[in-house]
């Protein structure tokens, strides 16, 4: 069957379903897939879609070309959207409501990076669970050469993944680092050739879909209240999940399948 396309009310948010797979593009090659206004404003209704849609199991995000996952925020836009308090303001509101957002996915998220993954691009790129980046993709956040304030969001996004002394370095140096240096500093997953990238990342989202649903939300679950402060867990939503899986019908085709040597069929519920 082939893949379905969404909607997302941009060309430059493409959208499609194959399989139990969603796959999420920035289409903005002439601007190196920079994020801009109407990109992040079609986000969140796009991933509410996703998020509800029974069919989707795995999201992957990339950028459209070979060039550029995300090169940050479109800097052609700052002067209207990012200087002025009351612009900042709005900036920020509507960047809060797409962080929380991405929060609200309960499916597993991959990047796929190929080439620049920059400023908003990686902040984007850490919103998922699992990063692969191709051996030429440069990662890094320039706020410091642009002399804008990263958020306080951002540095804590960054702090899930790499320790205070890395998180410095990036943020201090502004500086683009190797995707060899991203694997060394705990950024991203994988590093693969780039004529491997699609492959490896469509391998692993195809053998994540196939696995019991129930059980990876509910690990995801886990894994998200583990790196948040105690007071802030849902530990309850966690156990919830936990509870519904062993409640489940896949829990017991997991079994039969085991018992006959085949794969199990997992439906989700």
């Amino acid at each position: 069957m082939p893949p379905s396309s969404i909607d997302t009310g941009t060309d430059k948010l493409l959208a499609e379903v194959a399989g139990h797979v969603a796959t999420v593009t920035f289409n903005n090659p002439a601007k190196l897939n920079a994020l801009s206004r109407d990109m992040r404003a079609a986000l969140p209704d796009l991933l509410k879609t996703l998020n509800d849609d029974a069919d989707v199991r795995v999201i992957v995000v990339t950028g459209a070309g070979d060039r550029a996952f995300a090169s940050g925020a479109d800097i052609s836009e700052f002067g209207d959207q990012r200087t002025s308090p009351e612009a900042r303001a709005s900036y920020d509101h509507d960047q809060a409501g797409l962080v929380g957002a991405w929060a609200e996915v309960d499916k597993p998220v991959i990047a796929m990076i190929r080439g620049y993954c920059l400023g908003g691009g990686l902040l984007t790129a850490l919103q998922s669970d699992i990063r692969v980046a191709s051996e030429d993709s440069l990662l890094g956040i320039p706020a410091a050469r642009l002399g804008l304030g990263y958020g306080f969001g951002g540095v804590t996004a960054l702090l899930n993944l790499v320790n205070p002394a890395t998180a410095a370095e990036i943020l201090f140096s502004a500086r683009r680092f190797t995707a060899a240096d991203a694997l060394r500093m705990g950024l991203v997953n994988q590093v693969v050739p780039a004529d491997r990238l699609r492959d490896t990342v469509y391998d692993l989202a195809d053998g994540i879909a196939r696995n019991a649903p129930l059980t990876v939300a509910a690990a995801k679950s886990a894994i998200r209240a583990a790196a948040q402060p105690p007071q802030q867990r849902d530990l309850a939503r966690v156990q919830a999940q936990i509870e519904a899986c062993f409640r489940s019908a896949d829990y017991l085709e997991g079994q039969r399948a085991f018992a006959e040597k085949r794969p199990p069929e997992f439906t989700g519920r």
